[in-house]
């Protein structure tokens, strides 16, 4: 539902970040006749060191609702959050994997809980400041990338229910980002030059590794060449990631070439972390993933079927030969092999600009693996 002229007095809440997307999103819709109301939603409070930026991000929706005159609701999702989508994500993490918060905050707490909340208080609709689109027909929302490719973000939306994207408006998916800070600028919105915000809120512009260090055990171990050469030591397993370069401290090895470093496996038998100096080492390239369950917005006819997909957002959509298996799983082949790829990123899939779905890749195949 992106026909946002569709209004004519009706109630539509709006997910308000404070940031200038859901600003602009709010503008639209009351130019189109809607009758707007905000909803500012608070998914973390621990800031004991000042890194979360919730509070000045509610500031900044209360000046918007003031400069647009529309009312402003604040809810406390925390305690979902911390069950839903925070919990897992250190549990992920501790069985060595790679998680995405981002998509399980969209399932478990934008599109649930915020919905049902905005519906209590009386919405027809609700939007958010997603850059991504929506069309309806008689076999319900399907969900299309955004205009401006470089912001599409249907890859954290692809394991909503499609259910949730009923009565759901995205009124800048067919803008760009420019298009959008212009538009805030003409409006005279107070938070036109605002920054974008960067990572998910219980690690804002904090390293990854010191966070999750208050709420993982270290368990160092031999950092370890391909060979079996002890170069370094590690803080513990999961606080690395395939393909990582930056913090190994393995510099300077008499025995090495002058190039950087790079994960390129875990060891978990002997806690190890095996480092290599290519870049494109074999054990980082990858043509088939296994997900075990994956989630359909909109399931292809039939199997196998040629599609596009992507394991990371923004990264160019990759041609790959999608099979069923068993009851809710899918085995991906890439047509060119994919780089550091590890369990608990998720796959997306496309069909031309449509969004199929998602799913959490559990298991990895070698490059070599596939004839």
């Amino acid at each position: 539902m992106n026909d946002i002229a569709a209004g004519h007095g009706r109630h539509v809440i709006v997910g308000l970040s404070g940031g200038v997307d859901s600003a602009v999103s709010a503008w639209r819709l009351k130019a189109a006749g809607w009758r707007v109301s905000a909803l500012f939603m608070v998914n973390w409070t621990e800031d004991e060191a000042g890194y979360c930026t919730a509070a000045d991000d509610f500031q900044s929706a209360r000046a918007v609702c003031e400069e647009l005159d529309i009312p402003l609701h604040r809810v406390d999702f925390s305690a979902i959050y911390r069950r839903q989508v925070f919990d897992h994500f250190l549990a992920a993490y501790a069985a060595g994997k790679t998680p995405n918060p981002d998509l399980a905050c969209n399932r478990e707490v934008k599109f649930g809980p915020f919905i049902d909340h905005a519906r209590r208080l009386g919405a027809d609709c609700v939007a958010t400041g997603h850059y991504a689109r929506l069309a309806h027909d008689t076999h319900g929302a399907h969900l299309l990338r955004a205009t401006d490719e470089n912001k599409d973000q249907t890859y954290f939306l692809a394991t909503v229910d499609v259910e949730r994207f009923e009565n759901v408006l995205f009124p800048i998916g067919d803008l760009t980002k420019p298009e959008v800070r212009e538009l805030a600028r003409k409006a005279g919105l107070p938070n036109h030059t605002r920054h974008d915000s960067t990572g998910i809120c219980f690690i804002g512009e904090r390293h990854l590794r010191p966070f999750l260090s208050r709420y993982l055990t270290a368990r160092p171990g031999p950092i370890l060449t391909v060979d079996g050469r002890k170069v370094g030591e590690h803080a513990g397993l999961w606080a690395y990631t395939l393909g990582q370069r930056r913090g190994l401290n393995v510099g300077g090895q008499p025995a090495a070439k002058e190039a950087p470093w790079y994960v390129v496996d875990k060891d978990p038998a002997r806690n190890a972390l095996i480092v290599s100096q290519h870049h494109d080492d074999p054990r980082l390239l990858s043509n088939t993933l296994g997900i075990a369950s994956f989630h359909w917005l909109h399931r292809p006819a039939a199997f196998p079927v040629t599609l596009t997909g992507r394991v990371r957002h923004r990264q160019p959509l990759q041609a790959v030969e999608v099979h069923l298996t068993g009851k809710s799983g899918v085995h991906a082949v890439f047509a060119t092999p994919q780089r550091a790829v590890v369990p608990g990123q998720y796959l997306v899939l496309y069909a031309g600009e449509e969004c199929l779905g998602g799913g959490e890749i559990t298991s990895v195949g070698a490059q070599d693996s596939v004839s």
